[in-house]
């Protein structure tokens, strides 16, 4: 992969990264401020919210570690590089996912 490619992933990534941490920090937490009030279904309904928020959290930041690995990959130079069987990962795969880390005949194989 040319340094140019290489380059246009890192700013793809590096802007998924800053969206999603202002994301984070605006829409979750906002919810989530005082769940105590109304009848036993209202505390019901603002107790699932709260439970939805926080695995959005969790697929955020799942997401988070998996956008910073792929840039530290950028930076050593492995980008691009199925970890589990060390082939190219097609630039299709990359451009729709550039996060991942495998080639998509790994994550078929992971996924059956």
């Amino acid at each position: 992969m040319n340094k140019r490619d290489l380059k246009k992933f890192k700013i793809a990534l590096e802007k998924k990264r800053d969206s999603i941490v202002s994301t984070a920090k605006k829409a979750h937490w906002d919810n989530m401020e005082d769940t105590r009030h109304g009848d036993f279904v209202d505390q019901a309904s603002d107790d699932n919210e709260v439970h939805v928020n926080l695995r959005l959290l969790q697929i955020d930041a799942k997401l988070l570690r998996a956008i910073e690995a792929a840039i530290d990959r950028i930076e050593k130079g492995n980008y691009g590089i199925c970890t589990s069987c060390e082939q190219e990962i097609g630039l299709a795969r990359l451009k729709a996912v550039p996060w991942t880390s495998v080639c998509i005949e790994c994550k078929e194989k992971k996924s059956a």
